[in-house]
């Protein structure tokens, strides 16, 4: 395998390891306004075995459950970005002039969502949490919409001139494909979302994640089927196939286990089908990297986007060392941090009185 080769391998493992990972806390912060709300059904045969919690303790535990990981897991998207930046310096040029504006408002949802986590509970103060919740839900909307809306149309293809310069504009996008992108991505964040808090919480909070999931699974794994079955017979390639089986297989597994209440095999079949999912997208394009609707004679490749072979073996030589500790590291934190959370661990706000006056300032009462 040549080194252009593997470096496209590489940066296509760390996209599926941003959105394996990121994608469940896309799904927590998008599910908070419906699962930080006061439990209201469930199952009529399991009893309450302690006072229903309020919906800012709810939404406390959902935050809980990736607080000690979200910002690890959007390393994987430094890492990739900074990858395709010194791997295929033509590739990211183009690709980032072309998805100019929805990258910015991934980034701006991304910047938001990180002040909202940080700083929710620094205010003891309803409005302040209130607005802090609409940014991480802006937050992560935002990004698990246009993430595949960008990637489908990737793959796509965009319209590209001779000196490998995008001529279209921010509506070219929005076509059938990309769009369906977008939606596939938004519902298979919000059902890993679901299955991983089925996985992290205990109690009410966990069986009402795993009703959601349970509604989730199927559209999911239709609307994803419909993505898939269109990348490969419009995109794809022969083994290809593969990937496309691999996920399919993982999302009827995930729908049995959400229906069956196997949170631990729903999550592992979650992730398997984006795994495959990602690892589709991206085999379709090989060895382009970015197709030209405008001639194909203008498509991006590996070939002529990498680097030096100089760059690349030092680019690897370096990764072979630092990969290791990163992972290993990340992995610690998840053994660390990998018991369930309940509302009764949740302990009373410690954050700054609001400097707030008038009657609705009620954390000065």
């Amino acid at each position: 395998m040549s080194l252009e080769n593997f470096w496209f391998l590489i940066i296509t493992v760390l996209f599926i390891g941003y959105f394996v990972l990121e994608g469940f806390d896309f799904g927590v912060g998008m599910l908070m306004p419906i699962l930080g709300r006061t439990h209201t059904g469930g199952d009529a045969e399991v009893a309450p075995e302690a006072p229903e919690a309020d919906p800012d303790t709810r939404r406390r535990v959902l935050l809980n459950t990736i607080g000690p990981v979200w910002d690890g897991n959007e390393v994987w998207l430094l890492t990739a970005g900074g990858a395709l930046f010194a791997a295929f310096g033509g590739w990211y040029a183009t690709m980032f002039t072309a998805f100019y504006l929805p990258l910015l408002l991934i980034l701006v949802g991304l910047i938001v969502r990180v002040c909202a986590i940080e700083w929710r509970g620094k205010i003891n103060d309803p409005r302040w949490r209130m607005w802090c919740d609409v940014g991480i839900g802006l937050g992560s909307w935002i990004p698990a919409l246009l993430w595949g809306v960008a990637f489908a149309n990737v793959v796509r293809g965009l319209p590209i001139d001779a000196d490998a310069q995008y001529t279209g504009g921010f509506f070219n996008l929005l076509n059938p494909y990309g769009l369906l992108g977008g939606i596939t991505t938004l519902l298979v964040f919000l059902t890993h979302g679901a299955v991983f808090l089925g996985m992290k919480t205990s109690g009410v909070l966990q069986r009402d994640a795993m009703d959601l999931a349970r509604k989730l699974a199927i559209p999911t794994a239709v609307v994803a089927a419909v993505f898939l079955l269109w990348t490969q017979f419009a995109y794809g390639s022969g083994w290809t196939w593969l990937a496309v089986i691999i996920a399919a297989l993982a999302a009827v597994v995930m729908v049995a286990a959400t229906w069956v209440g196997r949170e631990g095999i729903a999550f592992a079949a979650t992730s398997i089908a984006i795994t495959g999912t990602i690892a589709t997208l991206f085999g379709s394009l090989f060895p382009d990297v970015l197709p030209s609707t405008t001639d194909d004679a203008y498509s991006l490749t590996i070939a002529n986007t990498s680097s030096s072979h100089y760059t690349l073996t030092v680019m690897t030589w370096a990764a072979a060392f630092v990969t290791p500790v990163v992972i290993g590291y990340q992995a610690w934190s998840y053994w660390v941090f990998r018991k369930r959370i309940s509302t009764d661990q949740i302990p009373a706000h410690t954050g700054l009185p609001s400097l707030r006056v008038g009657p609705k300032a009620e954390s000065l009462k």
